[in-house]
């Protein structure tokens, strides 16, 4: 390859000019001629330079194009390399162009075989990247939704995060997965290994988070069943209502709170008893064991405000939401209700062991009364709070149990001491040197405590009660008390009337039913009343009767048969009859036709004056009859109309009806 630097034959051809004078050395021509002689050759790039231009310009040999070979004559050879570079100058950018643009011809001629499978491939290979993107966003939004971050896994598994937002938010979205993944499963192709391994995972972390609730739960219940004061966090209440997923799980947390609120509550009861409230206030309960009211009111009002926290307690932790009860009214049950069932189960296990103390406090208390009276207001006291039991922890429920069994007990107590009472009443005779008609002493004590349980029981109502429920309710007290008396009154006014005649039983029976008588125990001793009554007003007016002198004229005429004149009849011979009617006027000037003196020492003014009007009216209708039958012609009274007007009435009976006060009947 040839190239365009100076030949040997030339430089000395040129060193004359180098010596030249200092005005050649200033032609332009010639300092170009030093730079380029002067100019370094030897690098790489300047070398390649100069090949690469060897190769465009080469010395043709045969024609153009052609390198001429080099040989003899020397002269030649150097003109043809002078033409080639005298060409070379003129035309390089051109030349250069040229071959630039033959060579992109070539190129875009080789390419253009290939372009359109390039741009098939290229299509090919950008839909394969769309699919591999899709494919990629699916996977990210699967992973999203159907696996867990690293953070909600420790939320669940790890003991160093507490229970907060942060776990029941992972709770949730654990939960979330395991529902979407079964709806996946659900589908046409059933479940796939990717949908069991995730219910697998899932179901691993969800049982950790269960179980860390239960551990949390089973803490927080030890320690709020040491403490006084229950308060229920919402953190509490929500890992509840999360735990009841797992029966199992709560029942042991529940057991443990169950354990420590009965501990808790049977301790405080005690000291209540025995060292009262803080720095001693309120006072020790059993400092009033002295007074059984107080005593037993106490400790029952000590357990019901502790029913009542337990409750509010219990239906906070389940969140149930208060359903207006007011204080008092009976608590509406939901049987269908779980949370129901817990809180009852709950409460039944928190006061068990309050039932015992209570019980047996009690039923000693009980059991020492002496007096019936206490011992009714003790048994209505704890009835009392029976009802309220029932109204607030239902009929079933332990407390409402041994309540139940205690109240019995103190009803028991109350009975047999008011037997014991009827009983010795029955024994108590009459003094027969008393003729007095008034109740005895023994009856007066007697009504008077039976006045005194009534009043109780008028306290112990709500005011609501129809009559049936009134009478219901006290029937059985009335029944042991009221009958013996009764029976009392009866026997005794009997056996006294046997041993002294002259003693007015009739009279004094009234006496003690009326001091007896009472609104509940009324139709049974109205009965009884009304009997004796009937019978002192047979009496009233037989003696009436006497005094006035016509017992034995309406004797004879009720009797008569008419088998002979009644003027025959030597009782009512008309010198007999006249006899007795001026006897029957005198009677009626007297003080009798107003007030009796018998029926004066009747304790009632009521039954005085019904038995009084009852026998006048029997004399007006006798005296009527009387008349008739004089003024019959069969019965020959000679003159009877004079016979009976020579005195008073003048046998007029409406004027007789006027004398008495009465209004004449038909």
């Amino acid at each position: 390859m040839h190239s365009f630097t100076p030949s040997p034959s030339s430089t000395p051809s040129l060193t004359p000019h180098k010596a030249s004078n200092a005005a050649q050395s200033r032609n332009p021509v010639s300092l170009r001629l030093y730079k380029v002689l002067g100019t370094n050759f030897d690098d790489e790039a300047t070398r390649e330079a100069l090949r690469t231009l060897s190769d465009l310009y080469a010395t043709p040999s045969h024609g153009k194009g052609k390198a001429v070979q080099r040989g003899g004559d020397e002269l030649d050879g150097d003109d043809e390399e002078s033409r080639s570079a005298a060409h070379a100058r003129r035309n390089l950018r051109k030349d250069m162009e040229q071959k630039l643009a033959e060579g992109s011809r070539h190129f875009l001629a080789a390419f253009g075989e290939v372009d359109q499978s390039l741009l098939e491939k290229a299509g090919n290979l950008r839909q394969e990247r769309q699919e591999v993107e899709v494919k990629k966003s699916i996977v990210e939004l699967f992973l999203a939704r159907f696996a867990l971050s690293e953070e909600e896994i420790e939320a669940m598994t790890s003991r160093d995060v507490p229970l907060g937002q942060r776990f029941f938010g992972s709770m949730d979205r654990t939960e979330r997965i395991r529902d979407d993944c079964r709806v996946l499963m659900a589908g046409e192709e059933g479940p796939t290994k990717a949908g069991l391994e995730i219910m697998s995972s899932t179901l691993s972390y969800l049982e950790q988070g269960y179980e860390k609730i239960a551990r949390w739960c089973s803490y927080e219940f030890r320690q709020i069943g040491r403490d006084a004061h229950l308060e229920v966090t919402p953190t509490m209440r929500e890992a509840v209502r999360r735990l009841r997923q797992r029966q199992e799980l709560l029942t042991e947390a529940l057991s443990e709170l169950s354990q420590t609120r009965q501990a808790s509550l049977l301790s405080s009861f005690l000291m209540a008893l025995t060292r009262g409230g803080p720095s001693g206030l309120p006072r020790p309960i059993e400092l009033h064991a002295h007074d059984p009211m107080r005593y037993i009111g106490d400790m029952l009002a000590w357990v019901h405000q502790a029913i009542a926290a337990e409750r509010e307690f219990f239906e906070s932790l389940f969140g149930l939401k208060a359903d207006g009860r007011m204080v008092g009214s009976v608590r509406q049950f939901d049987d269908k209700s779980e949370e129901e069932d817990w809180i009852r189960e709950l409460m039944d296990q928190a006061v068990g062991k309050l039932c015992v103390p209570l019980k047996v406090r009690v039923q000693q208390t009980v059991r020492s009364q002496e007096s019936s009276i206490m011992s009714y207001k003790i048994s209505n006291l704890l009835q009392f709070y029976l009802v309220t039991m029932h109204r607030t922890i239902g009929t079933d429920a332990i407390l409402s149990k041994t309540l139940q069994e205690i109240t019995e007990v103190a009803y028991k107590v109350f009975f047999d001491a008011v037997e014991a009472l009827g009983r010795s009443l029955l024994r108590v005779p009459l003094d027969n040197s008393d003729l007095s008609l008034t109740p005895p002493i023994s009856i007066i004590e007697h009504a008077q405590v039976l006045r005194e349980i009534m009043n109780v029981y008028q306290s112990s109502l709500i005011g609501n009660e129809d009559e049936e429920k009134l009478i219901s309710g006290f029937e059985h007290v009335l029944d042991i008390m009221v009958d013996p008396a009764i029976e009392m009154c009866t026997n005794a006014a009997e056996a006294k009337a046997r041993a002294v005649p002259r003693w007015d039983m009739s009279v004094f029976v009234l006496n003690c039913l009326s001091y007896l008588l009472v609104i509940n125990k009324q139709k049974a001793l109205q009965a009884t009343m009304n009997e004796r009554v009937i019978l002192l007003t047979d009496e009233h007016y037989r003696d009436i009767m006497v005094d006035a002198g016509l017992y034995d004229i309406i004797t004879v005429c009720d009797k008569w048969d008419s088998s002979e004149p009644l003027s025959y009849i030597p009782t009512v011979r008309p010198q007999e009859l006249k006899l007795a009617l001026q006897k029957f006027s005198v009677w009626l000037s007297g003080l009798e036709v107003v007030q009796s003196q018998r029926l004066s020492r009747l304790s009632v003014q009521r039954l005085h004056t019904m038995i009084h009007q009852a026998a006048l009216e029997r004399m007006a209708e006798g005296y009527k009859v009387i008349c008739d039958e004089v003024r019959k012609p069969e019965n020959k009274y000679e003159a009877a109309s004079t016979l009976l007007g020579s005195e008073r009435p003048f046998g007029q009976v409406h004027l007789l009806w006027q004398i008495f006060g009465l209004e004449e009947k038909d």
